[in-house]
């Protein structure tokens, strides 16, 4: 049994090192990368491991009969052309877990593939540091489920081999609304570190920590009128534990903008504002931050 990693990014390369450690992984993306990985575990470790990536070019090496799991790790911009590139190769009925930030690629994968897909949503910190390098730059938790709590031997028996991989990860029945309970986390993170080109710990800064108050109490007017429950400590408690947790990371939007990349502002601000939209909410900050987001990507940008 093998699991397939699309997507070799940082929280990609993070999942294929760590399940590495206990079955065989192959890695797949647009260019190669080197064989000879290194990931440097929040305590300071460094552990290698040598890993098969394979990319478009060598797709005919992708040996499909055994994949207990294939694992979707893009951007959520990019996530279905990437799955289309290697969905050819793939049994009908090979799982697939969606780590899309965002709520948006989630509910159209799940309804078009005729195979088990469930979605995975973490609080586990990573960033690159180069193409053979990756930091696990915060221990987190990852929940795994089927939107419409389906599929529930098939979330437990992957939970249990994340957290066999030192990837601690629980089975649940409520993944619709873990995943809204991560947009709130990342649009209250992201768009500010991206913004200000800080680390996330940096927010607890007093010049920068009223924006994410500010943010957070928009979030959770369209929770409210999303229906969507709070988690037991609230939203503010959510996302500030989440901030120290993940101190030293730079996050994904950050590493974006920094590598000059597009960003995922789309899939993780625009859920929340056609909520607000549609409830007729004002939502300043995030509209703002969104407007910024977009102005970065629009073609002939200062």
């Amino acid at each position: 049994m093998s699991h397939l990693i699309i997507g070799p990014g940082a929280m990609g390369r993070l999942l294929a090192l760590r399940l590495a450690e206990r079955l065989p992984v192959t890695l797949f993306g647009r260019r190669s990368l080197p064989h000879r990985q290194t990931l440097t575990t929040p305590e300071g470790e460094h552990h290698h491991r040598s890993l098969e990536c394979l990319t478009p070019d060598s797709l005919d090496e992708l040996d499909a009969s055994h994949l207990t799991a294939v694992h979707l790790v893009t951007k959520a911009y990019s996530a279905e052309a990437a799955l289309a590139t290697v969905a050819p190769r793939l049994p009908r009925d090979t799982p697939l877990v969606l780590w899309q930030n965002g709520f948006d690629v989630q509910p159209r994968l799940t309804r078009q593939r005729q195979g088990p897909t469930l979605c995975a949503t973490t609080t586990e910190g990573a960033y690159s540091n180069g193409d053979d390098s990756v930091v696990h730059a915060g221990h987190g938790s990852t929940w795994i489920g089927h939107l419409d709590g389906d599929h529930t031997e098939l979330a437990a028996t992957l939970a249990e081999t994340l957290t066999g991989a030192g990837l601690p990860a629980q089975a649940v029945d409520d993944i619709r609304v873990r995943l809204w309970h991560k947009l709130a986390v990342n649009a209250a993170i992201n768009p500010l570190v991206a913004r200000f080109r800080v680390p996330n710990g940096q927010l607890r800064d007093p010049a920068l920590r009223p924006m994410v108050e500010a943010i957070i109490e928009e979030v959770e007017a369209i929770m409210a009128a999303a229906a969507i429950p709070p988690p037991p400590q609230g939203f503010p408690a959510l996302v500030w534990n989440v901030v120290a947790a993940t101190a030293d990371n730079r996050a994904s939007m950050l590493q974006d903008i920094l590598a000059d990349r597009p960003t995922e502002h789309d899939a993780i601000l625009m859920p929340l504002l056609r909520v607000a939209r549609y409830n007729s909410l004002e939502t300043p900050h995030l509209a703002a931050l969104h407007q910024q987001l977009e102005a970065r990507q629009r073609p002939g940008r200062a």
